[in-house]
């Protein structure tokens, strides 16, 4: 049997974020808010949270349902940029030798909880909405008008706070956007005050609930998937693994590759392990050749943290399926 030659390497002191731009519907924020600045931040929470609760009352004292929906999508946005808070708070932590990736996922667990509350809320919204279809509820019209208007307000104060540090940020543009879609549904709620003040179609509170609701839901349906692989350490959605490995075959001096792991840290983060096959006679190669593979998972997949151990062709069998050590004469 030939000798084996182990060589670990990790970058991941030098890891840095090359995360490409992301949206405001992501899973997370994903360093969505960093330019803005911690008190803006805090302000939009507290403006979230205040449109939530006073949504709340007055869909409670109103009667309307539709209120109370756009409270739970309120009360989403102003959860998603609570935990942007906090998680920017947790991640100036430093890795340390019990959490030694960090604390990146402290903002994706606390997406899920939002996510779980999120879906619970929009069943029941639905079962609500259809029950009023069939036994409507009477409607206090002028303070659902009051309660969307102070709605709308808010979203587009909160839209005004985000886009006055969006100056060079693509992302706090989107998140900016997306409180314009806000405003717009604080705008058809306030059309639907009109209809019931004026017209009496209490049929369009319900409508509307069931509109909002399935938004909300649909949200849930396209995130918590998404939170559930990258929490199992799941391989990045649509990622071309096959290719991938094809690719790292090619590159000269490497015979094969197997016991390959690829995971997400969160959203923006991947990291992989490998067991790289070259040829004994490359052996003075070796830094070179993992010098290529990791330009290459850096610049074609994003992948800044890889951890590679590399073996010589025919001592492959020093390990077992999981890539543990099986024959101590391969050290």
């Amino acid at each position: 049997m030939g000798s084996c030659h182990h060589d670990h390497s990790s970058d991941s002191a030098n890891e840095s974020d090359h995360s490409g731009t992301l949206h405001h519907h992501g899973l997370t924020s994903a360093g969505q808010f960093d330019s803005v600045s911690d008190a803006r931040l805090l302000w939009s929470v507290l403006l979230n949270q205040f449109l939530t609760v006073a949504q709340v009352v007055a869909g409670i004292f109103s009667g309307s349902v539709a209120l109370l929906s756009d409270a739970a999508h309120n009360f989403s946005d102003a959860n998603s940029l609570l935990i942007a808070y906090i998680a920017r708070r947790i991640a100036r932590k430093k890795a340390n030798q019990r959490y030694t990736f960090g604390y990146r996922r402290a903002e994706l667990i606390g997406a899920t909880i939002n996510l779980t509350l999120l879906a619970v809320v929009g069943c029941y919204l639905i079962y609500e909405a259809i029950h009023r279809f069939f036994a409507p509820q009477p409607i206090v019209g002028w303070l659902m008008a009051v309660a969307a208007a102070i709605a709308l307000i808010v979203d587009i104060g909160t839209a005004l706070l985000l886009w006055a540090m969006s100056k060079g940020s693509l992302n706090v543009r989107a998140a900016f956007i997306h409180n314009l879609v806000d405003a717009a549904g604080s705008v058809a709620v306030l059309i639907g005050a009109a209809a019931v003040i004026y017209l009496d179609w209490l049929w369009v509170d319900a409508l509307l609930t069931l509109l909002i609701a399935a938004y909300i839901l649909y949200q849930v349906w396209q995130m918590l998937p998404e939170a559930t692989r990258i929490l199992m350490e799941g391989a990045p959605a649509n990622f071309h693994f096959d290719e991938m490995l094809a690719d790292l075959s090619k590159i000269d001096g490497v015979s094969g590759i197997h016991h390959v792991h690829l995971w997400e840290l969160d959203e923006s983060h991947r990291a992989l392990e490998a067991h790289v096959v070259i040829e004994p006679t490359r052996y003075e190669d070796l830094e070179h050749i993992k010098r290529l593979i990791k330009t290459y998972l850096t610049d074609e997949h994003n992948i800044r943290h890889s951890t590679l151990e590399f073996e010589f062709s025919g001592a492959s069998d020093c390990h077992d399926s999981d890539g543990n050590l099986i024959d101590g004469d391969c050290l």
